[in-house]
Parts: structure tokens; sequence; C-alpha cells
């Protein structure tokens, strides 16, 4: 029997875990998968001993700040690798944990699938010369990462971008609307603030604010918020209560809530990546302690902080970042997107720059290589 730890520490992760896990369980059904993540991978078949929503931080210092309890997990990690005695263990993006954390994975002898590995490519590129050192594969989903990865040694792959076989609207039109309560000759803006609280809270009431001005100039139009799985819906509410204008809040079909929407509003991350694949313009939102702001202007490499925009290679889709993060700003950008030339324009440019992203399969194959690993070890 096939033993996978599986180890993914944030909302997105969980997402591609549980995608990996049914085509891990689909080529293999006799594989046991388990580690750190959510929902997603409990459903998916997955038996999930850590959730990851108890761990979940981002940013330099919000890491700092969380380092006891992260070296507690580490400890946790290493007791369950040695009384389950994995096959492989396979980390889903969160670099700066799952990397201690494949160390210790490394000192058991037990082989190290890095699956979505750091972004070397954005910022600290010396973690992909570490990456080298200690994975067995690794797996990239974006070609500009496998470029640097391999110059940096590793056994790498490019397997294309999993979001192509996730990212997939199911119902119709008709029960798109519906869902997100869509009507004739009315846009919908779509919120999108985050599946961290701190996200949540520092982002959500600069887009509020955003809505009057946009009813402003488009009284038609009207407003939703997706809520991720990982926020509690009252958090959500109690800060709606203090719009003055109506935000419907959804849950669930998020991709065909994204198919069904017209612009979005979105908090930096995998999300706008979604969007694009889904053909949605979003407007990308970002605010973060002004230390870690500071830290990574002077460290990142990437002119972007947006994957369309960095597959793109332009500013296809406008960056509000700290300062520049206003409901002014927010505002304007999405009336641009409601314009039918402009919003045209953008899908186009969106589309050109999803292209990149390689053929479907990605999720099987990568399933295919964790197994291959895994019998290699056994």
């Amino acid at each position: 029997m096939t033993r996978i730890f599986i180890s993914a520490g944030e909302a997105s992760g969980d997402l591609h875990a549980a995608a990996l896990t049914r085509a891990i369980l689909a080529q293999d059904p006799t594989a046991q998968v388990f580690g750190m993540g959510g929902a997603a991978l409990r459903e998916a078949g997955g038996e999930v001993l850590f959730d990851y929503k108890d761990y979940s931080v981002m940013g330099f210092v919000e890491v700092l700040k969380q380092l006891p309890r992260l070296f507690a997990l580490k400890n946790a990690f290493k007791k369950a690798m040695e009384e389950r005695k994995p096959d492989v263990f396979v980390t889903v993006d969160y670099p700066d944990f799952n990397m201690r954390v494949a160390k210790v994975a490394k000192s058991l002898g037990i082989p190290v699938f890095s699956y979505i590995p750091p972004s070397a490519w954005a910022w600290r590129r010396s973690r992909a010369k570490m990456v080298a050192g200690l994975a067995t594969r690794v797996a990239c989903i974006y070609p500009f990462a496998y470029d640097v990865y391999k110059a940096a040694g590793a056994p790498v792959e490019f397997v294309g971008n999993p979001l192509v076989d996730i990212v997939k609207p199911v119902l119709t039109p008709e029960e798109r609307n519906r869902k997100i309560g869509k009507r004739e000759g009315h846009p919908v803006v779509l919120l999108l603030p985050g599946s961290r609280v701190k996200e949540i809270t520092g982002v959500l009431p600069v887009m509020l604010k955003a809505l009057s001005l946009i009813q402003k100039a488009r009284p038609e139009v009207d407003f939703i918020l997706q809520k991720a799985p990982s926020i509690d819906t009252e958090l959500l509410e109690s800060i709606l209560r203090t719009s003055p204008v109506p935000v419907r809040l959804v849950e669930g079909d998020g991709y065909d809530v994204m198919k069904a929407s017209d612009a979005a509003l979105a908090t930096s991350g995998t999300v706008t990546l979604e969007c694009a694949l889904c053909g949605l313009p979003s407007v990308i939102c970002y605010r973060a302690s002004a230390l870690s702001i500071a830290i990574a202007r002077h460290l990142v490499y990437v002119k972007y902080i947006g994957l369309p925009n960095i597959l793109a290679g332009k500013e296809i889709l406008p960056e509000l970042i700290q300062e520049k993060l206003t409901p002014e700003n927010m505002a304007s950008s999405v009336l641009a997107f409601l314009d039918p030339v402009e919003g045209k324009t953008v899908r186009g440019e969106l589309a050109q720059a999803v292209s990149k992203l390689g053929r479907p399969g990605a999720v099987a194959r990568t399933a295919a290589l964790i197994l291959q690993t895994a019998k290699e070890n056994s």
C-alpha cells in the first residue's frame, strides 16, 4: 500500500492537494493520502491530520510572530512521519513552513516531492538551490518557474498548471445567474476579499467604500461577495453591515460565480488567476504591514504581483498595493472593466496570458510522478 504524506497550508493549497488526491486515488485506489489540509482534502479522500486553518499565515512579519506555533507543528509533523512511515512527502506551496518539514522528511529517509515549489522566480533566488538539494522531484506549474529551477540544478519538470484542470464551471448559464441573483441589464461586481482574517479586515472595508462610487456612476450594478471556506460567515456579515450599498453573500460554486460575474475586486493571490481562467477581469488588491512591504520591495525580482500580469509580461490588470489601495482607484478600475470596449480588450489579453499555462492534464501527470517517486522508495 502506497502511503503519501501531503502538506498544504492554505485554502488554495488545499484545493490543489484535493485535486492531487483524487488523481492519485484514481490511479491507485489502494493508496493512503494523509497530512495537512482542509475540507477539500478531506472530501477528496485524504485524511486531515492537521487543519491548515489553524496555522495559515502570510508575510515576513506575520510569519515571524507565529514561529513558536510553527515550530510545534514541525515537531508534530516529525512524529507523524515516524509513526506513519510515508513512501513520499509531498509539499504543496506554503514554502516558509513546507521547506522546514521537507528537511525533516529527508533526514528520515523519506523522498521529498516539491509541488508548486517556492517562488524563487519572484524573490530569494537561493531557495531554488535549497529545493534542488532537498527534493527528489520538483513539479513546476509556471514556465518561468521551470527555468529558474532548471538553472539551479533541480530535478524539475514543467507539468502544466493544475488550475487548467481545476477551474471548470459546471452550472448552466441560467443556473449561474440564479446562483448570484443576476438580473438582466444589471452587471455584477464580485468581491473576493481573501481567505485569511487579516486579509478580510484589511481589504474588505476599503472595497466597500468603493461600491458607492461605482453605484453613483452605474446605478444598475449589483454586488456580491464570495465567501472563502476558511472564513466565518459572521465575520463577513458584521463587516458587510457597515456598507450603505447592499452586498449579497454567496457560498460555493466559486468558478460558476466568477463566470457569471462581470468584474471583480480581488485580494492578490491565486484567485486572480482563477478569475482570469473564467474570463473575469479583476482589480488586484493587496495590503500588508509596512515592514513586510518595505522588505519585499528590496527583495522581489518581478515587476508585478498578479500572476496574470506576470504571464502577460505587462499590467493588464491594475495592481492596487498599499497607498494605491483606495476606493477611488478601485472604482475607476472596475468601471473601466464594465465598459464594453475596454472589458472586451482585457478579456482577450487574459485569454492570451492563461494560454501559457500549458495543456490540460497537469494534475494527472503530477499524480503519476508522485506515485512513481513513492514506488521507487518502497
